[in-house]
């Protein structure tokens, strides 16, 4: 009898276990298992996105206003297109916003950053958000400064 209660405490323990691994790994994934928000399409050109992935979060003052849909190569204009979903209640973003994509903590993930401009007219669907600032890169950055050093001696 007591071996018994032993193994139905161990397999709830593991039963627990399993499902808190699932938890992790669709919150990890960005997954959601609400209903999706109405939202609008928005771009932005950006001359390096490294980093960034499809489902990145896009934030306005830290707060998640939408999710990166898709990246792609612009073929007129030769560089990273961004799709992002912004979400329909966040319809104060203006023609002048700007769009940068930052990095959560030192080596944490890639995000693009929105800054509202001060504009009276406000992006719509299909728009592209004109001022963008690429990814740091830290290998490039650790390059210049060797890079440098070295043409200083």
């Amino acid at each position: 009898m007591r071996i018994r209660t032993l193994e139905l405490g161990v397999g709830a323990f593991m039963l627990a276990g399993l499902l808190a691994l699932v938890v992790l790994v669709v919150n990890i994934s960005g997954l959601s298992l609400s209903a999706p928000q109405q939202s609008y399409t928005l771009y932005a050109l950006f001359e390096n996105a490294g980093g960034l992935t499809v489902r990145s979060k896009v934030a306005m003052s830290g707060v998640t206003i939408g999710q990166v849909t898709a990246i792609e190569i612009d073929q007129e204009a030769l560089m990273a297109r961004v799709e992002m979903k912004i979400n329909s209640d966040v319809d104060y973003l203006s023609y002048d916003s700007s769009a940068a994509i930052l990095t959560a903590g030192l080596l944490g993930e890639k995000y693009i950053g929105i800054t509202v401009g001060g504009e009276e007219e406000m992006l719509t669907e299909g728009d592209y958000i004109d001022d963008t600032q690429s990814s740091l890169v830290l290998e490039e950055l650790i390059g210049k400064f060797l890079f440098n050093k070295v043409n200083e001696e």
